[in-house]
């Protein structure tokens, strides 16, 4: 098992990374380093002797993060930065409709369940309440009509102690 990175190398962050239950101080689940998000390889270790673990500093959030070979990819791959991942909350901003009638209200909460279309236009399908009725309440939405829900971002932000450390 040979390592596809080395010390000092620039990486991307292909995926995003959530707390497995490691971080000390944040939630599982919770996001600790966005898809995009640019790194230096910092050290290289292995897990159960068959996986290969990358100590990645990322320096504009300020704290190094264990991240699996699986988890990165290389700054010369083809890459369509995109606002929304799986598992984010997002309002839209104007109201959808389908066959004439409004099927989910502007200002409405949703969360994003994948991405439909990695070609750009980008669009999501996203998972709102239930409402008009409506049982499977999902919709294919246009990233331009989408923005971010505050409360429902939880990036990584103060230092952390564990084996993803900061």
């Amino acid at each position: 098992m040979q390592a596809r990175f080395d010390y000092g190398d620039k990486v991307r962050v292909i995926r995003n990374i959530r707390n497995d239950g490691t971080f000390m101080g944040k939630n599982r689940g919770a996001l600790l380093i966005r898809r995009g998000s640019l790194g230096y390889i910092k050290g290289v270790g292995k897990f159960l002797q068959d996986q290969v673990i990358y100590q990645v500093h990322f320096i504009e959030q300020g704290c190094t993060v264990g991240c699996r070979e699986t988890e990165l990819g290389d700054l010369d791959a083809p890459w369509i930065d995109r606002l929304y991942e799986r598992g984010d909350n997002v309002i839209v901003q104007q109201s959808l409709g389908s066959a004439g009638k409004v099927v989910v209200a502007k200002g409405t909460v949703g969360q994003v369940l994948g991405i439909e279309n990695d070609q750009l236009p980008l669009t999501y399908r996203v998972l709102f309440k239930q409402q008009n009725g409506l049982e499977n309440n999902s919709w294919v939405v246009p990233e331009s009509a989408l923005k971010m829900d505050p409360a429902g971002v939880t990036l990584l932000a103060e230092t952390q102690i564990g084996r993803r450390e900061c």
